[in-house]
């Protein structure tokens, strides 16, 4: 395999999406099919929820796996290249997604946070936990 320069590896991570991912239009399709209204990245509620339910306080993420270090400790280190720029971000994006989750339910929000890979893999079972929640305004 050809080592990719900076200049591509810079090219290829300038494309990753933040919004309307592979994963988060699987999750909101699913949703939709089962008649849940939601609103998208909605800036007003702290973190930019991926999805949220505004009058029952539900906020959803959808989370990939490198982005928010998924099973950080084993993961970290497979990074190969600008290893110390990238295990800082990571943890720092780990560290906010604390900071959101504990800012949104001491404002009486529910969060619901979910892998990319699981929402590929079991679309319906994480659906089925955000149903739960709009209809029993309670965590799952």
């Amino acid at each position: 395999m050809m080592k990719k320069t900076s200049e591509q590896i810079s090219y290829n991570m300038s494309r990753v999406k933040n919004k309307n991912s592979e994963i988060e239009q699987l999750l909101r399709k699913e949703l939709w099919k089962r008649g849940l209204r939601y609103r998208k990245n909605v800036t007003t509620v702290y973190g930019k929820p991926d999805i949220v339910f505004l009058r029952k306080k539900i906020a959803v993420f959808c989370d990939s796996e490198f982005w928010h270090g998924f099973d950080w400790e084993h993961r970290k280190n497979d990074i190969k290249s600008n290893k110390e720029f990238w295990i800082k971000k990571i943890e720092r994006n780990i560290q906010r997604d604390k900071e959101v989750n504990d800012k949104l339910q001491a404002d009486g929000w529910i969060v619901l946070r979910f892998w990319g890979k699981a929402i590929k893999t079991e679309t319906a079972l994480c659906a089925d936990k955000i149903e739960k929640a709009v209809h029993n305004n309670e965590q799952p």
